[in-house]
């Protein structure tokens, strides 16, 4: 089960490659398997042209390497605090992707303006407060921290993406395939939401109207969701 985990994180750190969601060594992507209680994540500083799934390091939770003979993300300490606070989370994703991290450095959340942000996110894409400094001695633990305190209240699988002021977008998900989804998502819906707020800059930047952002995400999230191909349909 951990091979097939390093060997699924190590193809969703490739895809953020594909995606164009990263330059150079700008990301990251990591697994959790609950029953071993161990994360696959991307070793530190390595080219994702030179990465291979044998690199994929395993840590448990405190940051111990259990496989791997590389020194894991330098954001590890980050992926774990969400690991232990979202209990459905299996899947991290940290990119510097320009359009979500221009809203992170500007400190400013995305609001829901159309039906593609209320796909994947019910609400606005929350950015966290400003970093005190006594919080930069841990900075990774004490960043994730941040995340999970920004999401008392909300769901993080109802709205899985939170940018970190001044830093940049974390995603996540139930497998890191579908962390890195919504990674992609994120990107295109911060760059919609720029332009529309440039659009409307003598007038309002109200979000979208709740009862349509509720139908979207809830068409397709929701208890009685009925987006897609449903293996029983009710529907005539």
């Amino acid at each position: 089960m951990l091979e097939e985990l390093k060997r699924e994180v190590y193809e969703a750190n490739m895809e953020l490659s594909k995606r164009n969601l990263v330059v150079y060594t700008w990301g990251n992507v990591s697994g959790f398997d609950s029953d071993a209680g161990l994360v696959a994540i991307k070793p530190s500083g390595i080219s994702y042209d030179d990465l291979k799934a044998e690199d994929i390091v395993l840590v448990d939770f405190d940051c111990n390497v259990v496989e791997g003979e590389l020194n894991p993300s330098s954001d590890t300490k980050t992926h774990i605090e969400l690991y232990k606070a979202f209990n459905e989370v299996k899947g991290i994703v940290h990119t510097h992707s320009p359009w979500a991290t221009s809203f992170a450095q500007a400190g400013i959340g995305i609001k829901p303006f159309g039906t593609t942000h209320a796909d994947y996110f019910w609400g606005e894409i929350p950015c966290t407060r400003l970093m005190e400094e006594n919080e930069t001695y841990d900075y990774e633990r004490s960043t994730g921290k941040l995340i999970v305190e920004t999401f008392e209240g909300r769901g993080p699988l109802e709205i899985p993406a939170v940018l970190v002021n001044e830093h940049g977008p974390f995603t996540w998900g139930k497998t890191p395939a579908e962390a890195i989804y919504h990674a992609v998502v994120l990107e295109e819906v911060a760059k919609m939401a720029f332009r529309t707020q440039l659009l409307r800059r003598n007038q309002d930047t109200e979000s979208m109207q709740q009862i349509i952002l509720d139908k979207h995400f809830l068409r397709k999230h929701g208890k009685n969701a009925y987006y897609g191909q449903q293996k029983e349909s009710n529907i005539d």
